[in-house]
Formats: structure tokens, sequence, C-alpha cells
């Protein structure tokens, strides 16, 4: 590994930063509490030096890939106890790379700040649970916690596949196989049909990407299995919307039933800048009740929202009452939480009514 690159690296690691960025023409930068903050003393980066930094922790077989695709997707160890997930691309300047720093351990739900309703979702042995938010928001993290749980608790398969392996597990009462995309299978659809010839209880998907993933994922949370999996959505209906929307024409309404029938809950995340240092989660949380499940039947996604505010005493949340908790707990700044609100306007009544 190039010395530069393994200083700035650990320097990520110092600082406590979500990210490092390597791009040509620019001052490396880390993300820390969700803002890019640029590393002047190492100068300006040009783009033969990004070139040989990059390159210099890839081996040939993902040069190669990177060299037909011009982007690549990976994970890295630092050391024993220090992983990133890293994404080189190709762009205008030069090569360049954003790396993202995973935590060594995986955290508990208490640790990471979620709702203690969440345990909830553990104890289900059958049916499809989604982890939805933006690019950054700690989904992968969120989703860790909850297999980790399943993990200590029940004997049973565990498969993941990601692309690349973020969390590694260590299996306790569970046996985990964790599967990289395409190190360990050539593709997603691949090893998504395979992942139902290995005898799996549970089978996590690090991104349901397109319509094959999300049929098979669909088909399995339908015949006896748990099925985790994450999307880029901002809210519990939208994610709903996705997963019917993704699908041909052809087979929607019999995805509206298939989902319907599996679906557990939605938990939709941001994270939210702290007041002192740091960022914190502000939740969405969707249940699969009788009511949901007929909306989703019925086409009627558009009505999730409302019952997702009138259903508090059944665990359900909506991120502006999150954000309204966190806010009232001096954890977050109340023009912090009007930034991250979907409905600016209702946070402002949640916050008169109190």
């Amino acid at each position: 590994m190039d010395e530069q690159l393994k200083n700035l690296l650990e320097l990520a690691v110092k600082r406590n930063a979500s990210d490092l960025h390597i791009v040509p023409g620019r001052f490396p930068s880390l993300r820390i509490d969700g803002e890019l903050i640029s590393i002047a003393e190492n100068g300006i980066m040009v783009a033969r030096e990004t070139e040989k930094i990059l390159f210099s922790i890839l081996d040939q077989d993902q040069k190669e890939r990177l060299a037909k695709a011009k982007d690549l997707d990976f994970s890295f160890g630092l050391n024993d106890d220090v992983r990133f997930r890293v994404n080189v691309y190709l762009q205008t300047n030069g090569w360049s790379g954003a790396f993202r720093l995973i935590q060594a351990s995986i955290k508990t739900i208490e640790e990471l700040n979620l709702p203690p309703v969440l345990h909830e979702l553990t104890d289900r042995r059958q049916g499809f649970i989604l982890i939805a938010g933006p690019a950054g928001m700690g989904k992968s993290t969120t989703l860790a916690s909850l297999i980790d749980e399943i993990n200590h608790k029940r004997s049973i398969h565990i498969i993941t596949i990601e692309e690349p392996i973020e969390f590694l597990f260590s299996s306790d009462k569970a046996i985990v196989s964790q599967r990289e995309i395409p190190k360990d299978s050539p593709n997603w659809h691949r090893a998504l049909r395979a992942a139902l010839r290995e005898d799996p209880d549970l089978i996590m998907i690090g991104e349901l990407r397109d319509a094959e993933s999300i049929a098979i994922a669909l088909t399995a949370a339908e015949t006896g299995h748990l099925v985790l999996g994450t999307l880029h959505t901002n809210s519990a209906a939208q994610t709903i919307d996705r997963i019917i929307d993704v699908l041909p024409e052809t087979v929607k309404s019999q995805a509206r039933f298939q989902l319907a029938s599996s679906l557990i809950g939605v938990v939709s995340q941001r994270l939210v800048p702290k007041i002192e240092n740091g960022r914190i989660p502000a939740v969405e949380i969707l249940f699969a009740t009788s009511a949901v499940k007929n909306l989703i039947r019925e086409n009627k996604i558009y009505q999730i929202d409302l019952v997702v505010e009138t259903s508090f005493d059944q665990g359900m949340i909506t991120l502006e009452r999150s954000l309204v908790t966190l806010v009232e707990a001096g954890q977050i700044s109340i023009e912090m939480a009007l930034q991250y609100a979907p409905n600016p306007e209702r946070l402002r009544s949640f916050m008169v009514s109190k």
C-alpha cells in the first residue's frame, strides 16, 4: 500500500471520519459529521498521484475489472481492526476514490441509538424487512446490527450477499455464510438463486438493485425465509412504491399481493448532526399491520403515511416525530430537524402541539 494513502486512512480513523475522498485537482477530503473537510497539509493531488495511490491497493484481477468497467467496488483492510468499503472510479480529471470507514465492531440497537422496538424485528422467522434511506445514512450499520442480534440468539443458517462485504460476522448460535459479488459469485442474480438451494433461514441482501433481485427476494420471503435488504429511498411509503414500480407491468398485481403477505416492516433513517459532535439516527418505522397490508393490495400506497402517523401505539413513528423527540432530548437543534424533515410544516405543528 502507498504510504501516503496509509497516512490518509489512519487520519480518517483518528478523526472519526465516515469517508475519505481522493480526487485529482483537489485536496484529500474527510467527511466528518456529514461535512467535507479538506486536508490542506497534503497539498492538491494530481492525476498521476491519485492513480498511483489508488492502484497500490488493487490486485491484478481488480485492475483488469476496473479497466473494463471504469469503476470498482471492493472492501479493504487497513489492519486487523479497521476496514473500508472502497469505490475507485474514473472521472474527467482522472482516477478517484471514495473510502467508507466500516466500524470494527458491530454495534447493538442501543449503541446505535435506534428505537428499542426494532428488537421485535429480530424475533421474526419469515417475511421481508427493509432498511431504507439515502446513501450514507447508516443503512448497512443498522442492517448489520439486526443480523448480528439474530446471530447471537438463534441457531439458524444466515446467508449474506453483498458487493462488497462490509461488516464481518463471527458465527455464534447461527452459521453465517458471507458471499461477495463477484469474488464468491459472478453476479447478484446467481447468488440469490443459489441461496435458495443452500438451506438458508435468513438471507441478507446488501442492496436490492433491480427487478430480478426484488422478485427473487419476494419469492424467498413468501416461501418460508426471513429476508432483509436495503433500498435507497426517502421514506417507508416510497420504499414500498419502489419495490412495486421497478417490476414489469405484467407482474405488479401479483407482486403487491406477495409484498402484502410477506412484509414485516420498513425502517427509514437519516443520520442527523448533533448539537455536540457526532450524528444520531432519526428513524421512521412502519410495521405491516392488516391496514398497511390492505393498502398495499389495493394499490393505495399514498395512504400509508397517514397510517404511520396515527399508529404510534403500535410502535410506528414518522420521521418528523422522531426528529421532534431528538430536539426535545436536546440532542439536535430545531434548525437541523427542519432541514431533515420530509414535511417541515408537519414538524412545526408537532412542536406547537407540545
